[in-house]
């Protein structure tokens, strides 16, 4: 039976690679959605002939639906359009891969709607993690990681008991700043900051692995991806990013997942999980490789690492507040309105002002992400 799915954020670094994994795959496209790209989403559309495409405002909507006046594909747009997107009955698994807390909803109405979650939206569970996991086990869906560092996980622990895992271990590249003195990081630019040394993503990616945020809100996943304590998480440098993760078994046995820096192959094993298929993609080619290093991170001049840790053992909606600051403070250093070292003095003053809940529902998720934003706003008004 061919799979049939739907790709929230198509134009994206994930869902552009996602597209190219698919037309190898024999997998039916039945949705398409963006945000403002609609320039390559109309070239999507044209190659990949969608039932229907979603763009978050309606003016973009509007022009969209004049391209593709031509074809059979529906055009919808805003929040309702997303969730149209990821419940559409002919789809059998959702790719999530919008940036933001934006892909909550559409993400909990896919499981609702019973589909399989590709999940590549890190913010999902980061806000919402025993809400979605609940939601995925009462609807009997599968939730399989895309990021490389949980594939990995995911990989390792095929075939073993969940109870036999001693520590799940989550390598970083530790960005381009590894090694740097506070004196140095004061002075990086944005465009030192999005200069990667081994992966080509999103700008917001990029910086979050520049402050290693990337890995703390990874080490949120995690927990609740595996229903793993945070006391049996670990993060570690590894500047070669060819260990991808690893998993250390109780009895000192640890099986790590290793290949090229690539998402095309962690994307490919969500997409046929159980199977494996057969591919043309770059091998990892040990005579090549070299030595392979391993360092503690610097939680003193990365302490966005820390913050996430700290929100993570608050618990309730402290992991929202730590999400919505984090997003806002990337987009005013992506705007060059504060410095690379601001990023986590702003995180840290967001976690000192929200009001706590305990056991949020999605409504409290949206408030809390809502006050929080405006908390920020108000401040560089």
């Amino acid at each position: 039976m061919t799979k049939c799915i739907s790709i929230l954020g198509s134009t994206g670094s994930i869902g552009t690679q996602a597209l190219q994994v698919i037309s190898v795959l024999g997998i039916k496209v039945i949705t398409l959605t963006a945000n403002k790209n609609i320039d390559l989403l109309e070239k999507q559309a044209r190659e990949f002939n969608p039932k229907l495409v979603s763009v978050t405002n309606e003016q973009d909507a509007m022009e969209l639906a004049r391209r593709l006046s031509d074809t059979d594909t529906e055009v919808v747009w805003g929040i309702d359009g997303l969730v149209k997107a990821a419940t559409m009955k002919e789809a059998d698994t959702v790719l999530t891969a919008v940036v933001g807390i934006s892909g909550l909803i559409p993400t909990v109405s896919a499981i609702k709607a019973g589909k399989n979650i590709a999940l590549a939206n890190k913010e999902t569970l980061v806000t919402a993690g025993s809400l979605v996991m609940r939601e995925a086990m009462i609807n009997e869906v599968s939730i399989i990681p895309v990021d490389s560092e949980h594939s990995a996980i995911f990989q390792a622990l095929q075939g073993s008991n969940i109870k036999d895992v001693e520590r799940l271990i989550i390598t970083a590249s530790g960005g381009p700043f590894r090694g740097m003195s506070k004196d140095q990081l004061s002075k990086v630019t944005l465009d030192d900051a999005l200069r990667h040394p081994n992966w080509n993503m999103g700008k917001k990616i990029t910086i979050d692995s520049a402050t290693l945020m990337n890995k703390g809100l990874e080490v949120i996943e995690a927990k609740y991806l595996f229903d793993m304590p945070v006391d049996k998480i670990d993060v570690i440098v590894h500047p070669q990013s060819i260990i991808h993760s690893m998993v250390e078994y109780i009895d000192g046995s640890i099986i790590a997942q290793m290949g090229v820096p690539s998402m095309l192959t962690p994307i490919q094993y969500a997409l046929t999980f159980p199977e494996r298929r057969k591919n043309s993609f770059t091998r990892l080619d040990f005579t090549k490789t070299g030595t392979l290093n391993f360092e503690q991170a610097n939680l003193d001049l990365f302490p966005c690492l820390r913050l996430a840790f700290d929100a993570l053992a608050a618990g309730g909606n402290a992991t929202v507040v730590l999400n919505a600051a984090n997003e806002l403070a990337v987009e005013l250093f992506l705007q060059s309105k504060i410095s690379f070292i601001d990023i986590p003095i702003l995180i840290e003053n967001s976690l000192k002002n929200y009001n706590h809940i305990i056991n949020p529902n999605i409504d409290d998720i949206i408030d809390t992400d809502r006050i929080c934003r405006e908390f920020i706003n108000a401040t560089f008004r």
